[in-house]
């Protein structure tokens, strides 16, 4: 992948091009993601919506330059204040559509609370630190000790164990307890939508709830049975159309078995 210099080093990235009168679709990786574990879906989504896509592995993730250091518990907040406007800076993208996956939902939310966004794609967003997340992690990280999870995040990460501990080690921290995005949730006036599995084991609906009840633009949510946390992959159909159909005029009322607010 090309890479981009920003003040922690360099990030690789994957840009496809679309529409240049439209705003581009920029995709935000979950804790332990990168650009390329979204596999098929920056693709789909370019051929789907016609836009220009970018994603990028933020530092300490995939081939990018190193993260100095555990995060501490504000990094979330962090990565939506520093990171994520250099590089939009960088690659001259002015208010994007931001997708974001689970910690990416997180920081694309304190991002668009503060800088102007088109709108917003959450999936599986934290706000709030809920006991199904601390659960779902503590059964990830046996799974890392014991199973085969270390060896699928080798392929895609330089330095897989650091990548998980550093994940892990602040989510599960007695500081992080109290981390919530919830004080700027009425500051993001922009168009949402929320796509959530009922099946993840990291968050319930309760997380949604809180994003619905707490921002000052339109929302439409989407919630999907028999699924995960991984949305885009489990269900890709039914989000692809979801986001299709909601940007040329986010047009919510129209989106075919979503509830609007």
């Amino acid at each position: 992948m090309p890479e981009v210099l920003l003040k922690g080093g360099p990030v690789e990235y994957l840009r496809i091009e679309g529409d240049p009168d439209l705003p581009a679709l920029v995709l935000l990786h979950e804790g332990l993601g990168c650009a390329a574990l979204w596999r098929r879906f920056p693709a789909q989504l370019a051929r789907t919506t016609g836009r220009t896509v970018v994603t990028f592995s933020r530092h300490g993730y995939g081939g990018s330059w190193p993260f100095d250091g555990p995060f501490p518990v504000s990094y979330l907040h962090d990565q939506a204040r520093g990171p994520l406007p250099e590089f939009l800076d960088a690659l001259g993208l002015t208010s994007p559509v931001l997708v974001g996956h689970s910690d990416g939902a997180s920081i694309a939310l304190v991002h668009a609370a503060e800088q102007p966004v088109s709108g917003l794609v959450l999936m599986a967003p934290h706000v709030i630190v809920e006991p199904r997340t601390l659960e779902g992690i503590r059964a990830t990280a046996e799974e890392f000790a014991t199973g085969g999870l270390a060896a699928r995040l080798a392929v895609f990460h330089d330095d897989p164990a650091t990548v998980f501990e550093r994940w892990s080690t602040v989510w599960l921290s007695e500081g992080f307890r109290n981390w919530s995005v919830t004080e700027l949730l009425p500051l993001v006036d922009c168009p949402v939508l929320l796509v959530q599995g009922e099946d993840d084991p990291y968050g319930t609906r309760h997380q949604l709830d809180t994003v619905v009840e707490g921002v000052s633009g339109p929302v439409r949510r989407l919630d999907l049975p028999d699924c995960g946390h991984e949305p885009h992959r489990e269900r890709a159909t039914e989000v692809l159309a979801a986001i299709v159909e909601v940007l040329p005029s986010w047009g919510f009322a129209q989106l075919h078995g979503g509830v609007d607010r």
